[in-house]
């Protein structure tokens, strides 16, 4: 694969940091600095899928609840679950 070449600034620390990482994994700067970006860049897809399950353990017992096991709904005329009316605080009640 061609290269381009890419600067890019950074303070003091960060530049030292960078040289001191690269130093330890016995790879250059420019490699090093390439690791980090094809990482970070293949990371996306697999940070959503585990924040997504994540949220999903978090909120099962909700989900499980509203839409029972099957995940078909729950029976919405047995005043279970939301959407039966009963008990919904709109402040609706007996006003015309």
């Amino acid at each position: 694969m061609a290269k381009t070449q890419l600067n890019v600034r950074v303070d003091e620390s960060t530049a030292e940091a960078a040289r001191r990482r690269a130093m330890q994994r016995g790879m250059s700067v420019n490699r090093y600095i390439e690791e980090l970006v094809k990482q970070d860049a293949g990371e996306v897809g697999r940070t959503f899928v585990e924040a997504a399950s994540d949220f999903m353990k978090q909120y099962e017992s909700v989900f499980a609840e509203e839409f029972g096991e099957s995940g078909t709904g729950t029976d919405r005329g047995s005043g279970k679950g939301m959407g039966s009316g009963e008990g919904t605080g709109t402040g609706r009640e007996g006003k015309r």
